[in-house]
């Protein structure tokens, strides 16, 4: 059974940061590409950054220059720092990572979601 724990949601002010974790946990051969969506009210999931087993990134064109992912693979946990966050950024936030397991060579798991408010 694997598991994607998520970390590091809550309520910030405009131009201030927030530093989201999720970590993986359970019986994992291997992690290939893991990432971040995020869903606002009345809005469909969309990716806000990816990043490869071999340290590709991409990001989604709202967040370059103000977001930064990062992943330790040695702890299964992948990292959203984000910068100068903007209300536009409230959302609820998933942790995304292809992984595979004795049952498969590849799977898609979801962290369970955490709240970004970005309010004065």
């Amino acid at each position: 059974q694997v598991q994607l724990v998520e970390s590091g949601g809550g309520l910030v002010q405009p131009g201030g940061s927030l530093r989201l974790s999720c970590a993986a946990s359970g019986t994992i051969f291997g992690i290939h590409a893991m990432g971040w969506y995020r869903q606002a009210p009345g809005k469909q999931r969309e990716l806000v950054a990816g990043i490869t087993s071999g340290g590709s990134i991409n990001y989604a064109a709202s967040v370059k220059g103000r977001f930064t992912i990062s992943r330790d693979n040695a702890k299964n946990t992948v990292y959203l720092q984000m910068n100068s966050l903007k209300p536009e950024d409230t959302a609820v936030y998933y942790c995304n990572a292809r992984i595979a397991t004795p049952k498969s060579s590849a799977y898609d798991y979801w962290g369970q979601g955490t709240q970004v408010t970005v309010s004065s």
